[in-house]
């Protein structure tokens, strides 16, 4: 039998397509356009299918002592997108719900390009409520939550169908289009009356479900009361005929493991913790990648473009960087560097200086990933701050809304700005997005990464901080378990202590004697140590090494 041709769609309920588009809130959203980035660039048959947030996740303001408030972004999607004619429907809690199509396309450097479409409630003959469903990305409570993966997996779906397009492969990232699954799944049943291991098995051809996150909270959960009221019963009942372990609840999650034949995590060690989430199914490895050609700072892209010409089409080539005399490397960061500072000035009177040894901390801002550990002992940051010369501290992160700890650990920093004066400088820019992400990455001397072990699945700032030279300082979970070359791509913060207070004194002690010697007594070591990060961790951590994976592994026919 011949296989048809690969047509994979892929399903995300956050995909960052740009820093003016509001359609992702972090790591997901950025790991899915980078995955969508890498398609287009080697020409594999992919379309995207999101939502089209027209309020966005939000936009970040923090006040003199670092509170935040959220702010609905404002942006007119006309201005960035073009719509799309065809329409489906969806009916939720008893009304049908019209979903009206956005479309952008990724263009790649190999001339290929990928469609992604977005769906948008925001249509005439729509009730007011109804038309709000796609309004804020995350926003709302359960009930909001499920109406919005019921647009993406059952509307996906049908707006595929409707545009005549017949995926062999469903990718759904993560749980929140799941339902496109289960509708999978009864559309097979309507044609194998009964037979519900041969449909299941017909759908597994067909699905591959990714999961990100060994955080409970992060996999979605339903009542099934609440189910069965948005989504209708039957459904909910035939989730129910599922062999997957029941509860009260519809786990999201659960659903997409139990009827994909390949689910995968992030990164190795990933998987090591998701085997045991998910007790009975295998879960393969496939640890992620960030586009290169999109987080390397324009300087760096200038000296790859001189010395590794196809590495924009075949980002394995950065192997080369070995052959790159270290002064250009050094130049191109300190460019970066120079435009960094610039932007941190720009936000207050932090006088940041290119000379002063700069650490990046930029991620989510919630507990576990401990944005304060690094100024847990005050006392002793400014002591090796004296003894080495002046440091610099920049943060960024959101913390969600209902995230009152990541609020206040936001907070905590921005009390700690005086008190680290004047060896050490701290600053936290507001407004974490693809272009600050970019810039910070870039620019800092060091990488900082301490999340609570084994919470991190991947991880992916500290891979663009590598393509651009910069070194890490890490936790040993996610990609950096992988990541990691003693004296080569940067240090490691073993794990196994009992305390932050003891993970603290750590990290305090291998800047104090292993990075800021390096740096400041041996800076042509630093440079080598600069030039390996790219070689070694850039060129292999990237999207097209990650998308070559799942073609192989995932995406490839099974017939």
């Amino acid at each position: 039998m011949t296989a048809p041709p690969l047509l994979v769609a892929y399903f995300s309920m956050e995909i960052a397509l740009a820093s003016e588009l509001p359609t992702y809130a972090g790591g997901l959203g950025v790991l899915a356009g980078d995955h969508l980035r890498a398609a287009a660039d080697t020409g594999v048959a992919m379309v995207a299918v999101t939502l089209l947030y027209r309020k966005g996740y939000f936009r970040q303001v923090l006040d003199a002592q670092g509170h935040q408030q959220e702010r609905d972004v404002q942006w007119l999607p006309e201005h960035h997108l073009e719509r799309v004619s065809t329409q489906v429907a969806v009916t939720i809690e008893g009304r049908e719900v019209k979903v009206g199509t956005w479309r952008t396309w990724i263009q790649g450097t190999g001339g290929g390009r990928v469609p992604v479409y977005m769906l948008d409630t925001d249509v005439d003959g729509n009730g007011e409520e109804d038309r709000r469903i796609t309004d804020h990305l995350y926003g709302g409570e359960e009930r909001y939550r499920l109406q919005q993966e019921a647009v993406l997996g059952l509307g996906g779906r049908r707006l595929l169908a409707a545009l005549e397009l017949a995926p062999t492969r469903y990718h759904l990232n993560e749980g929140h289009s799941s339902l496109l699954a289960l509708e999978l799944l009864a559309l097979e049943l309507s044609a194998r009356t009964d037979d519900l291991e041969g449909a299941v098995a017909a759908v597994r051809e067909r699905c591959v479900f990714t999961t990100h996150t060994p955080i409970p909270a992060g996999h979605d959960r339903f009542p099934k009361a609440l189910a069965t009221a948005v989504l209708g019963r039957e459904l909910v009942e035939l989730y129910a005929r599922l062999p997957t372990p029941h509860s009260a609840e519809i786990n999201m999650s659960a659903l997409g493991i139990e009827l994909s034949g390949f689910v995968n995590a992030v990164s190795y060690r990933h998987a090591e913790v998701s085997t045991g989430m998910f007790p009975g199914r295998t879960i393969h490895a496939i640890t992620n990648g960030v586009h290169s050609p999109t987080w390397t700072a324009p300087a760096m892209r200038a000296v790859f473009d001189r010395w590794i010409p196809e590495w924009r089409r075949q980002a394995h080539a950065l192997r080369q960087a070995q052959k790159i005399p270290t002064d250009a490397i050094v130049a191109a960061h300190r460019e970066a560097k120079r435009a960094l500072v610039d932007e941190i000035n720009r936000h207050g009177d932090h006088h940041f200086g290119e000379e002063r040894f700069t650490i990046g901390f930029a991620r989510r801002a919630t507990a576990y990933k401990r944005m304060l550990l690094v100024l847990r002992d005050v006392r002793r940051l400014r002591e090796i701050a004296s003894r080495w010369g002046a440091l610099q501290i920049v943060f960024a992160g959101k913390a969600h809304p209902r995230d009152l700890e990541g609020k206040r650990m936001i907070e905590a920093v921005f009390r700690q700005q005086e008190v680290v004066l004047p060896s050490v400088r701290i600053a936290f820019l507001p407004g974490y997005d693809m272009r600050l992400g970019g810039l910070i990455t870039a620019g800092v001397d060091l990488w900082l990464n301490t999340p609570m072990a084994p919470l991190e699945a991947s991880g992916t700032s500290g891979m663009k901080a590598a393509h651009n030279g910069v070194p890490n300082l890490s936790v040993r979970d996610g990609w950096w378990c992988e990541g990691y070359v003693e004296g080569q791509t940067g240090w490691v913060l073993a794990p196994g202590h009992p305390s932050d207070d003891a993970d603290a004194a750590q990290l305090y002690r291998v800047l104090d004697e292993e990075i800021l010697p390096l740096y400041l007594g041996a800076p042509e070591r630093w440079a080598e140590r600069m030039r390996a990060s790219i070689a070694l961790a850039a060129s292999y951590f990237n999207a097209h090494r990650m998308l070559g994976e799942y073609l192989e592994r995932a995406y490839a026919p099974r017939w």
